[in-house]
C-alpha cells in the first residue's frame, strides 16, 4: 500500500454526510452551557503551543458529567486535511447549578500535516469547543463554540522545532 491519505475512507474526510453516532454522542439527564472560549495567545509563532479556556455550566437541575471536545480546522493548507480534528476532550462532572472553568494545551504537533513529512504550516485555523462535533445535529441541543486564530512564520518541518 503506497496511498496513505485517509481522504474518502473515514467520515473525517466524507462529503458533507454525518456520521450516524459522531464521536461523543448520547443524552443526558441534564443540560449545560459553554461560554468565554479563550485561545491565548490569538496569534503565535509556527512551533508554538495554544491555550485554549473555556467555561462549562450545568444549567439543569441535576448533577451530570459531560464530554468536552475540542476540534481544530485548518482554513486553508497546501495538502488534504480533515474537516475537523479532535485535538482534546475531557469527561467534566458538574454538580446542577455549578459551573467550572477547563483549561486546555492544543499542542504544535496537533497542527501539523503530511506533506511527505511532518509539517507545520502557518495559516488561520478554527477551533471549536462544545459537548459535540460542529455541525452535528442532536435531538437534545449542545452548543459548540468557535474561535479563529493565527500561526505566523515559515513552514517547517516539525522536528525541525
Amino acid at each position: 500500500m503506497e496511498n496513505y491519505t485517509m481522504e474518502g475512507r473515514t467520515y473525517r474526510y466524507y462529503g458533507q454526510e454525518a456520521p450516524l453516532y459522531p464521536f461523543g454522542y448520547g443524552l443526558s439527564y441534564t443540560t449545560f452551557q459553554y461560554r468565554d472560549l479563550v485561545l491565548s495567545p490569538p496569534a503565535l509563532p509556527v512551533c508554538a503551543n495554544l491555550s485554549v479556556s473555556v467555561v462549562l455550566e450545568n444549567t439543569g437541575q441535576r448533577d451530570g458529567e459531560e464530554v468536552v471536545q475540542l476540534y481544530l480546522r485548518w482554513e486553508q493548507s497546501s495538502v488534504p486535511v480533515p474537516h475537523w480534528q479532535l485535538v482534546a476532550f475531557r469527561r467534566v462532572a458538574v454538580p446542577a447549578g455549578q459551573e467550572t472553568k477547563l483549561s486546555f494545551q492544543v499542542v504544535a504537533e496537533q497542527r501539523a500535516v503530511w506533506a511527505q513529512d511532518w509539517r507545520l504550516e502557518p495559516g488561520t485555523f478554527t477551533l471549536f469547543a462544545g459537548g459535540q462535533q460542529p455541525g452535528q445535529q442532536m435531538r437534545v441541543p449542545s452548543e459548540v463554540l468557535s474561535a479563529r486564530f493565527t500561526v505566523t512564520g515559515a513552514a517547517r518541518p516539525l522536528r525541525g522545532c
